[in-house]
């Protein structure tokens, strides 16, 4: 606590200074839109890749988007579905837990139920990372920050756009857009396809999608903006497979008729259907009106548990990649309204919003196949209700941001938010129970120009994460394990502290920043975040972390015909307490202290670097070379991971044949052929032999080398 009043106290003081009459101040932390966006006074770390740096990256999966970011890291599986992570928060989790960042699709706060996200690679405008605790502007789950996407829109879709794209292991895209653009309104449908077979067993995938957009001006101050997308995926596993001897060594990456080599889940099937409806207006006195409604529709359907005993209770000696236990159907609906009014002035500038949330969670579990877990236990049959239940979840928000220039040096931002939060589940068990919370989240930043192209800017601020009903309630909705109820349970709370610098020379702009992030009252089980339960387990505050680290970004031009992207990532992520980690070996639960130990999958060195060469006016080179360093794979620090180093090359020729704009490229990812593991994680004595080792890995092996090639034309 004396860390956070010292630091609020330095940016108050600070601020006493007298004012001065400035040019129009904007707010520029837009939750539903980027057009105010400013980061030359923006108080936190911020990061932005735009959809023309996207779409002319010919990208096959949502991580090389992101890799050029600092602090920034996403779970690679198959398909273009991701789990991202900020400066290494919720990467001990692995499972379907929200992963600690607000992902808002315009001015949609996206949650889908497995912890991931679903982004259609061909319709992204912009990306905008904020880094640091965003509940201020966003409530639950931003304990890291946020990545708001928009999608694309505007005038200079006003043509016909084709495009396809071949490459290894079956992969494929094609795509195709019309534009129409006039005084009035601007419009654009979009249709396209990826599928591909897939380097692991069992690891293809089918995407469609859908979407389009249609603005009106209604006069030359107000507009009406109506988007939509549907889509439907398909996709089986992610090659997930057993462990391995020794830590630098490949596993098979197919299913060899072994139970513990299959996936837990498996045969995903989601379909998404996201409209929203956005009005803007302009005033004369400078200030802004945003309102946005939106309805966002889930169904998912996949298979789960590796089927182990028959119907007479009897283990099998053999399986297929087709015996699971459960299929299951989640579906949800998430539908809001959003209101922002900013209103800017000489010297100062204000943002009100308001947002309100109701959304509706429906879960079903029945058995696919007959079995009887033990001679203890009745026999289940295929068809049987293993869980049926539905969660009510409304949020109601009010939030601000107030930026106030003392000088035409120096300006201060601060921020506060207020969510209600109410749950309530009902399931076919005639359970009915309810929780309601009550979070403040804040943010108090300071930006001082240095001088014409040197800024520092430091900023603290919080994040929160309310329980959820499966957490509170454990015992009452849980179907496995002897898991107890806990409804004392309390928001998860983070405190960022941040303090950097941005510069511009010689071309190249750079942004330095040093972090850290105060996690306290973090929920985990009492026997460990994926521990074997035992008759005392239940969800708990069970402990703290701390996540410190630098962030160094350069990215510019070096020469007439090369530029250049550098992003560097230090991170240093421990528990500061964590006293009951439990791991099962043969029946008994042994509980470790892994307090101070290093959390996993949290590498302390990460650096990108992209490099464009104009060769000619047509002819562009690119190579991105990606290094990690090593990690833990496990919460005892006792499995450690190998780092690597990969290097992409791609070549693109850009030609003109009368009105036609015609792209050919031709890609080469991992071009040294190196095998890695994308993911690597261990919570348990997984083959139950008694010894927690490598063996106990969970791990999804990099496909190596990948070659792509296509063809756009645009008229």
């Amino acid at each position: 606590m004396g860390l956070k009043r010292y630091f609020v106290s330095s940016l108050v003081v600070a601020s006493m200074l007298f004012a001065e009459e400035l040019g129009i101040i904007n707010v520029e932390s837009s939750t539903i839109d980027d057009k105010f966006d400013n980061k030359k006074t923006e108080v936190s770390n911020t990061s932005t890749v735009s959809g023309t740096d996207i779409d002319s990256a010919h990208v096959d999966n949502i991580n090389q988007v992101l890799r050029g970011i600092t602090g920034l890291t996403s779970e690679v599986t198959t398909g273009d579905s991701l789990k991202i992570h900020i400066r290494g928060v919720e990467n001990q989790m692995y499972m379907g837990e929200k992963p600690g960042v607000a992902v808002v699709i315009d001015g949609v706060p996206v949650f889908e139920r497995t912890g991931r996200v679903n982004i259609d690679l061909d319709n992204i405008e912009s990306i905008k990372v904020i880094k640091g605790g965003a509940s201020y502007l966003f409530g639950d789950d931003a304990l890291s920050g946020a990545v708001i996407i928009t999608t694309k829109r505007g005038a200079k879709y006003n043509n016909s756009f084709f495009s396809s794209e071949f490459g290894s292991y079956g992969y494929s895209k094609l795509l195709a857009r019309q534009g129409f653009s006039n005084d009035k309104f601007n419009a654009h449908i979009q249709i396209s396809q990826r599928k591909s077979d897939g380097y692991h067993e069992d690891s293809d995938y089918l995407s469609k999608y859908l979407n389009g957009k249609v603005q009106y001006y209604i006069d030359d101050t107000s507009d009406l903006t109506f988007g939509m997308e549907l889509s439907k995926r398909e996709k089986d596993s992610h090659g997930t497979v057993g462990g391995v001897t020794q830590a630098d060594s490949n596993p098979k990456s197919v299913f060899d008729g072994d139970m513990e080599s299959r996936d837990y889940t498996r045969d995903y099937s989601v379909e998404l259907q996201k409209y929203f409806l956005t009005y803007s207006k302009d005033f004369e006195n400078n200030s802004n009106l945003l309102l946005n409604a939106y309805i966002y529709k889930d169904d998912t359907t996949f298979m789960s548990r590796p089927q182990e005993y028959d119907a007479t209770g009897t283990k099998q000696t053999t399986y297929t990649d087709d015996d699971y236990v459960y299929d299951n159907d989640y579906s949800q609906i998430q539908k809001g309204i959003k209101a922002e009014y900013r209103l800017s002035f000489d010297s100062f500038a204000m943002l009100l919003g308001l947002d309100l949330r109701e959304n509706n969670y429906k879960n079903k579990t029945i058995y696919r196949v007959a079995q009887k877990p033990s001679r203890f236990s009745p026999p289940v049959f295929a068809g049987d209700e293993s869980s049926n239940n539905d969660t009510d979840e409304s949020v109601y928000a009010v939030y601000g941001e107030y930026k106030y220039a003392f000088t035409s040096n120096f300006s201060m931002t601060t921020n506060l938010r207020y969510d209600k939060i109410k749950l309530d589940y009902t399931d076919s068990s005639a359970n009915s129970l309810n929780k309601e919370f009550d979070v403040f989240s804040y943010r108090l930043g300071a930006n001082y120009q240095l001088a014409s192209d040197w800024t520092l800017y430091t900023n603290y601020s919080t994040g929160f994460r309310a329980p959820t009903i499966s957490q509170l309630f454990a015992g009452d909705v849980s179907t496995y394990g002897e898991t107890k109820n806990n409804p004392d349970l309390k928001p998860e709370k983070a405190d960022n502290y941040e303090i950097g610098v941005r510069a511009k020379y010689s071309g190249i702009i750079y942004d330095l920043s040093l972090f850290m992030i105060d996690r306290k009252d973090f929920i985990m089980k009492t026997s460990g975040n994926y521990g074997d339960t035992d008759t005392t387990d239940m969800w708990a505050n069970v402990g703290g972390a701390r996540h410190t680290g630098l962030e160094f970004s350069a990215k510019g031009r070096l020469l007439d015909d090369l530029s250049m992207g550098l992003a560097y990532t230090y991170l240093d992520a421990k528990y500061t307490d964590y006293k009951t980690f439990g791991i099962d070996f043969g029946g008994t639960v042994t509980n470790f202290d892994v307090t101070d130990n290093t959390i996993p999958r949290t590498p302390k060195h990460r650096v990108n670097l992209a490099l464009d060469y104009q060769i000619t006016p047509s002819l562009l080179v690119n190579a991105n070379i990606e290094s990690v360093s090593k990690y833990y794979a496990d919460d005892l620090n006792r499995l450690e991971i190998e780092e690597h180093t990969t290097l992409d090359l791609e070549l693109n020729y850009s030609f003109k044949l009368s009105s036609y704009e015609f792209n050919l490229f031709g890609k080469v990812e991992n071009v040294f052929d190196k095998h890695y593991y994308n993911s690597a994680r261990a919570s348990g004595d997984r083959d139950e032999n008694g010894v927690f080792d490598y063996e106990d890995l969970s791990l999804t092996v990099n496909q190596g080398r990948f070659y792509s090639a296509g063809l756009s034309l645009k008229f």
